[in-house]
């Protein structure tokens, strides 16, 4: 290999661990379909994706702010929502709103296990609820001893935050997860 080649190489490696921090003045906007756009550096992003990099320890801080589409590029991180202006604040919690969108499970009224798939029906704090999983995947997350996320077929979130808040029935039922 060539020097020259290396060089190539060396460089867009670090281009791609390179860790870029959005500054407060960055100008994000609302997009006519309801998207967030980004003005920065003298370069626009019609479409831009945010993603929490700790979601459930650090919600507000350390969000992935990336090229929306096939790669999903990071064009920076913003260290803490807090810090930025309100109006980009908010513009901004709300596209997270929408995209971690995560009902809290409160009561299970039943699950069925039926080729390869266990069929829930919940009660959340958005409503009664039914949703499959698919068994052989890793659709139960275990965040600590008593906390779990589950991720149903089409992708959606739900969360139990307590599993010792949940009747022994219902823990019977989570059984095969845990």
């Amino acid at each position: 290999m060539s020097e020259n080649t290396l060089n190539i190489y060396e460089k867009k490696a670090e281009e791609m661990t390179a860790t870029h921090i959005i500054p407060v003045e960055a100008k994000f906007s609302a997009t006519e379909g309801g998207f967030i756009s980004l003005d920065l550096n003298g370069k626009h992003y019609d479409r831009v994706k945010v993603v929490r990099l700790f979601p459930f320890t650090d919600a507000n801080k350390y969000l992935s702010i990336r090229e929306y589409g096939g790669a999903s590029k990071e064009i920076g991180i913003i260290e803490d929502l807090d810090a930025m202006p309100e109006e980009t604040k908010s513009l901004i919690e709300h596209q997270l709103t929408l995209c971690y969108f995560t009902p809290v499970i409160s009561k299970i009224y039943s699950i069925k296990d039926e080729y390869g798939y266990a069929y829930f029906h919940v009660l959340t704090d958005k409503g009664e609820c039914k949703f499959a999983i698919n068994m052989g995947s890793n659709a139960v997350s275990k965040l600590s001893d008593t906390r779990l996320i589950i991720q149903d077929v089409d992708e959606n979130r739900f969360e139990i935050r307590d599993t010792d808040a949940l009747t022994q029935k219902e823990k019977r039922m989570l059984d095969l997860f845990m």
